[in-house]
């Protein structure tokens, strides 16, 4: 048996419901500071030194999010060029 449940809400009604905090200041914080950061960067290296030290978790929260970007480019279903051996 199947059950396919459709639920029409906003993101805001969705963090409500299922009791998550309200970050919207804490983002709009670490936003505003990021964008801060970045407008002395004068080259790639200066960067990406800025992305770790202000990237959630460190490093590996910024090897998080590159991950996810690289995966959510991918075409779905698409091979990607990894091999299975």
């Amino acid at each position: 048996m199947k059950v396919n449940i459709e639920i029409d809400c906003t993101p805001e009604e969705a963090r409500q419901f299922m009791g998550l905090p309200d970050v919207d200041k804490a983002n709009a914080v670490y936003v505003e500071q990021f964008t801060k950061a970045m407008k002395g960067v004068s080259n790639l290296d200066q960067l990406q030194d800025y992305a770790r030290q202000m990237a959630p978790m460190g490093q590996m929260g910024l090897k998080l999010f590159q991950d996810f970007v690289q995966a959510s480019s991918r075409p779905a279903g698409g091979k990607t060029d990894k091999t299975d051996d």
